[in-house]
């Protein structure tokens, strides 16, 4: 059956605060800023909601999407049923048409005629002139081309619902310093709002109702928490190399230094102006080899020190981080995960660096890592790596991936304790120094088998030779192979005495449950909500999301304590569940992958399709 051959539309039943909208633009034409006032307006309607940017690697030119969805009860992971397709692509009119729920709608510019071979019997056309309309009311091309979207952004706040007071107020807030831009905005968002209130019955079959479920929560991206969450751990040194999608990070830290580590000093002299001097050294090196060199130099020197990047990155850093490793020194290299191999598709969110981060560089290496699920743990993991990398002496990764970190998330409000101290491990000073006879780096290990370590500019007595070569606890060369296996394995065992430090698992258990499903990272709200769909269909499950590794005791046990585990994550090899297997001990065989890597955010249906066709339930 053809598309134009399906029934009529059918009346869906009229829903509140339960919808999603798919809107389909052409990449660098303006539509971001339209989509994000939506999704603002939304947030500020106190409604759960979350925006996805599915955009193209490229400046200008190819197909971009942005998906809203809406849901009272929090369910806000990635939706695959459209309720209002916004198709302004006009290459991806057949592929957004066909992804349009029965009965639902679809709102294009009628400015020309729609291809009658596109048209769906069970699909509603809403046609808004919005080409004719800006060109009746806007007289620069560009300005035409830019307010076309806030024109589609009013008919959308018609159809749905939206609070068209709070939709104004976000454009006066964005424009507040440029009253033509202002002017322009909400002329269009006013155009697009009475078109649809005066040729279509507003709103929908689903609209927006005011509630207040976002009253002790804020919409950011996990790129922003990330960079905050450095500067609130005290991270002074920073050396990165661009990458997407961890350039905003650097961007954000760059940004915050410059507001809050700056020091004002007064000249002694009245007559010369203060100046200021800036607490903090941010530095683009000409690579990511030479950007974790520079790291590792900062905290070898005392400096709380990290990089930013992706998987291409980190592939690059991989002999540095065993020298890391291996002589002991503290970094925090944040990984917002990308779609690989090799450069891969760079806008595409995937899981794919977890076996490569936990084993980083040649060699029997073990690095901490710690998987945040949204922008809330993006700050909360940061603080904590910091921490962990200098108590334990070691390269910590806190792997976020392109979903968290580029799309913005409902969050609750980030909170700090001001009574914070940062944990900056064994650091002998000049009064330990004096205290001892002699001080070897590599020997007198504590309970968790770290050894102290001193900083530049201590007492003589402090001063060690680093080196990748073979050596013993003394930091003596050697190639005798008992005294070199006593250095590794002790760092074997405090790489296993971190476990107890990073952050525990989320454990959610239910009565009568017959399976355990484990998950890590973003997967967590589609997880999470395929938990309760299954449910409804008489499959019960515990649930377990991961969020570091060396994995606590827990980890095992949960997997041994069902007779079927399903690990969900987004890569093809299913690392995560790899990890379990090679570091528990737990037959891979008694785990079973749900795998999603094609680059697009998890959904609910992926997993619960999963897991019913691998139970063989109909």
């Amino acid at each position: 059956m053809t598309a134009k051959e399906r029934s009529a539309p059918s009346e869906r039943p009229r829903r509140v605060n339960d919808f999603a909208i798919k809107l389909a633009n052409v990449n660098g034409t303006g539509s971001a800023s339209a989509n994000s006032l939506l999704v603002q307006a939304i947030f500020r309607m106190g409604v759960p909601v979350s925006g996805k940017n599915l955009f193209p690697s490229n400046i200008q030119g190819l197909p971009t999407w942005y998906e809203i969805r809406v849901n009272a009860s929090g369910y806000t992971a990635r939706a695959l049923d459209y309720d209002l397709v916004v198709a302004m692509n006009a290459q991806t009119y057949a592929a957004d048409i066909n992804e349009t729920a029965s009965g639902g709608y679809v709102l294009y510019d009628s400015s020309w005629p729609l291809d009658p071979d596109l048209e769906r019997g069970d699909v509603n056309f809403l046609g808004v002139p919005l080409a004719t309309i800006c060109l009746e009311n806007f007289a620069k091309p560009r300005e035409r081309i830019l307010m076309k979207n806030i024109v589609y952004a009013g008919a959308i706040v018609a159809l749905t619902g939206i609070d068209l007071a709070i939709a104004s107020t976000l454009l006066a807030e964005t424009f507040s310093r440029n009253a033509s831009l202002l002017d322009s905005n909400q002329r269009a968002l006013r155009l697009g709002y009475d078109y649809a209130t005066e040729h279509f019955d507003c709103p929908l079959a689903f609209r927006l109702e005011a509630m207040n479920e976002n009253a002790d929560s804020i919409l950011i991206d996990g790129n922003t928490a990330a960079a905050l969450g450095c500067l609130y751990a005290g991270a002074t040194v920073a050396a990165w190399y661009p990458i997407t999608p961890a350039t905003a990070v650097m961007d954000n830290f760059t940004r915050l230094c410059a507001k809050y580590r700056r020091v004002k000093v007064e000249s002694d002299d009245p007559s010369t102006p203060a100046t200021y001097q800036n607490n903090y050294l941010i530095i683009q090196a000409e690579d990511e080899i030479a950007s974790i060199g520079m790291v590792l130099g900062a905290g070898w020197s005392g400096a709380r020190a990290f990089t930013s990047t992706s998987g291409p990155g980190i592939s690059l850093m991989s002999e540095l981080l065993g020298l890391a490793y291996y002589t002991e020194i503290p970094a925090v290299v944040i990984d917002v995960q990308r779609v690989g191999p090799s450069t891969g598709m760079p806008t595409r969110t995937q899981q794919g660096d977890i076996l490569m981060c936990a084993y980083a560089s040649h060699g029997d290496t073990k690095h901490i890592l710690l998987f945040p699920a949204n922008p809330h743990e993006c700050f909360e993991f940061a603080v904590a790596s910091f921490d962990l990398a200098e108590r334990f002496q070691t390269p910590v990764f806190m792997l976020s991936d392109l979903d968290i970190g580029m799309n913005d998330w409902v969050v609750p409000s980030l909170t700090w304790d001001d009574e914070f101290v940062p944990d900056r491990g064994r650091v002998l000073n000049d009064t330990h120094l004096a205290e001892i006879k002699e001080f070897f780096r590599y020997t007198n290990e504590d309970e968790e088998y770290v050894t102290p370590r001193t900083v530049p500019g201590s007492h003589e007595k402090g001063a060690y030779f680093v080196r990748g070569s073979g050596h013993d606890k003394f930091g003596r060369y050697t190639e005798i192979p008992d005294h070199y296996q006593e250095v590794i394995d002790r760092l074997k065992l405090k790489h296993a005495a971190a476990a107890p430090h990073v952050p525990a698992p989320v454990v959610r258990r239910r009565a009568n449950a017959t399976i355990g499903v484990i998950t890590v990272g973003s997967c967590d709200l589609a997880v999470r909500e395929a938990i309760d769909e299954l449910a409804e269909r008489g499959v019960v499950a515990d649930f377990m999301r991961v969020r570091g590794f060396p994995f606590v005791e827990d980890v095992r046990k949960f997997v041994e304590g069902h007779d079927r585990c399903f690990v969900v994550e987004q890569n093809r090899d299913a690392q995560l569940r790899s990890l379990i297997s090679i570091e528990t001990g737990v037959a891979s065989e008694t785990m079973n992958s749900v795998l999603a890597y094609g680059g697009f955010p998890l959904s609910a249906k992926q997993v619960v399709d999963s897991v019913l066709t691998q139970m063989e339930i109909p």
